[in-house]
């Protein structure tokens, strides 16, 4: 079943079940994922909708420090439950182990060695670690491969 079947699969049994809280962030998921597709003229697969979700939680981390910052925990507990339901739909996150593997084969697959090489590198990566990996870390762990 793809990503984009279980959004809506998920959304009509919170609707049957009176879940409010998660319906209503199912629709924005949705909303944000249609919105895409009819921005770039195509539909969207699991790995694009996964880049969707992804995009979504990390603005919500930011919403979550400026509300923390201007001493409104309410909203901020807000975006954090937010978080909480699109991250049912993302992938188990990679450990920095086995982010360290697949940097390995990525630079064994592309003849990566210098630094330079970086952006050849992440254009691989980025795919393949998509919704599983913290794309900041993994452009932390290219640079010290690459370095020595």
């Amino acid at each position: 079943m793809s990503l984009k079947q279980r959004l809506t699969d998920d959304m009509k049994a919170a609707m049957k079940a009176g879940d409010k809280h998660s319906l209503g962030v199912i629709r924005l998921v949705n909303a944000a994922i249609k919105q895409k597709e009819v921005d770039e003229r195509v539909e969207l697969d699991d790995a694009a909708v996964l880049a969707v979700l992804d995009k979504m939680v990390k603005q919500r981390k930011d919403s979550v420090s400026q509300y923390e910052g201007a001493g409104r925990e309410d909203l901020a507990q807000v975006e954090r439950d937010e978080i909480v339901v699109i991250e049912r739909y993302l992938p188990a996150k990679l450990g920095e182990a086995e982010i360290l593997a697949a940097v390995d084969a990525a630079i064994a697959q592309t003849g990566a060695s210098a630094p330079a090489d970086m952006g050849k590198l992440m254009g691989v990566l980025k795919p393949q670690l998509a919704g599983q990996a913290d794309m900041g870390l993994v452009s932390k762990l290219v640079k010290q491969r690459l370095a020595g």
